[in-house]
């Protein structure tokens, strides 16, 4: 096994313990059924991806694994990235809280749908990654970078971010949480500032990026927006 292998696994189990660590102890209790599912889910779902991206995309995974806001070299995106950061631990903790407290009452129903769009995003994500070996962690364009129009980007120009929002609609029903949608609007600014930031370096740097802006209109909705 490489390091680069070594330490996606080992990024995983770190990423999934914190988790795990942020809703059980800010929940006070391990009896958060919500929680286990959540967590069975995501870390389900992210281990088939690594093991996806082991064995097909090397290049990718080193990509991926290069993220946050101290590996972004712009002040812009380390201040967006670090705002996004903070929503995603609030996406946690505010759930968290919610059990611990009995603030919402989330029906069995809606945990499942909830846990279903966890799902459909993760599996959408991975699309997007056999798509486009460019698909970066942090905003860049790579030397040998060409601009990807099939599959999903020839329906929306950002199916990540399309995807991931998906995931994150997600979060709070299937945390058992109306509440944890309140860090989500709170997140929204900055994702929607990163994209067009994205784009604007886009336009300027990766050839055929404005054509591509003519034939596919759609940033994130399909016939909306």
């Amino acid at each position: 096994m490489t390091n680069v292998n070594l330490w996606a696994w080992l990024s995983l189990v770190i990423l999934t313990v914190v988790m795990g660590v942020l809703l059980f102890g800010v929940a006070g209790t391990f009896d958060f059924w919500q929680a286990w599912v959540y967590l069975a889910i995501f870390s389900g779902a992210a281990a088939l991806i690594t093991l996806y991206l082991i064995r097909r995309d090397p290049a990718l995974l080193r990509r991926r694994l290069k993220g946050g806001p101290t590996a972004e070299t712009r002040p812009v995106e380390k201040v967006i990235m670090l705002a996004t950061s903070v929503g995603f631990i609030a996406l946690l903790v505010v759930p968290a809280l919610d059990h611990r407290y009995g603030w919402s009452s989330v029906p069995l129903y809606a945990v499942v749908a909830g846990n279903a769009l966890v799902a459909i995003g993760n599996y959408l994500i991975f699309l997007v990654y056999r798509e486009n070996t460019f698909s970066s962690a942090t905003i860049e364009v790579a030397a040998d970078q060409r601009v990807i129009s099939t599959g999903p980007y020839a329906i929306v120009r950002h199916p990540m971010y399309a995807s991931g929002l998906l995931y994150l609609a997600g979060m709070p029903p299937a945390l058992g949480s109306y509440w944890a949608f309140v860090p989500i609007v709170g997140m929204l600014p900055f994702l929607v500032w990163r994209l067009f930031d994205e784009e604007r370096l886009l336009q300027e740097k990766l050839p055929g990026y404005r054509a591509y802006q003519k034939n596919v209109r759609y940033r994130l909705l399909p016939g909306i927006w």
